[in-house]
């Protein structure tokens, strides 16, 4: 299959087997997908939490209007963007070009460094909430073109309590909030959805040329 093969076969899961479970190669080649995401700047300023505790999942199914996938999925993917402290994090990434690039032109990354934190100090709270969170999105589609490749099912989801998922995780006080989540798994057999021929609009309609 090639990759719009696989992006034909995919869709949100909505009824996972239990019975199964992700491999650790196929997690860590997944982890890796969603690590070279594209970022603004590079900065990646989101943390991914990774849940397979049974407890801790039935807890935030409660927060997910019930929806079976959180706990019948192998694996939980939740997308946390940061709050706060984003001037270190500005710091920790030039930090990291240097030492990855072993680059000479310390100043000028610095220089780029300071430019960086200008730019986010210049949005407002409202802006940096929504610029964050808009980073997380990239890695989720990451991961979900990562599933696809292995043919691994996913389910991208919105329908949470993010207060609720801060509370029961401990966010806030990491200075994290839960954005976005994906729940990663093998598809049951009882699940209809997979039936379902995919619906998208045709190119014609759905690009302009000029």
């Amino acid at each position: 299959m090639n990759l719009l093969d696989k992006l034909n076969w995919r869709y949100a899961t909505k009824v996972f087997d239990p019975s199964r479970k992700v491999s650790e190669n196929d997690l860590y080649f997944i982890k890796e997908a969603i690590r070279l995401s594209v970022s603004s700047y590079g900065l990646q300023m989101y943390k991914v939490l990774i849940i397979e505790n049974q407890e801790i999942r039935k807890e935030l199914r409660k927060a997910s209007w019930d929806q079976p996938q959180i706990t019948d999925a192998s694996h939980l993917f939740i997308f946390c963007n940061y709050t706060k402290d984003h001037d270190q994090l500005v710091d920790k990434y030039i930090q990291l070009v240097t030492e990855t690039q072993m680059t000479a032109n310390i100043q000028g990354l610095k220089k780029y460094g300071e430019s960086i934190k200008n730019s986010i100090a210049n949005m407002n709270s409202t802006e940096q909430k929504s610029w964050t969170e808009k980073q997380t999105y990239l890695a989720l589609n990451n991961l979900i073109v990562a599933c696809a490749d292995r043919q691994i099912d996913a389910c991208p989801m919105e329908g949470f309590n993010k207060n609720e998922y801060n509370r029961i995780l401990g966010l806030d006080e990491m200075g994290l909030n839960a954005s976005v989540i994906a729940t990663v798994g093998f598809r049951s057999i009882s699940d209809k959805s997979q039936d379902r021929k995919k619906v998208r609009k045709p190119i014609n309609e759905l690009f302009l040329s000029a």
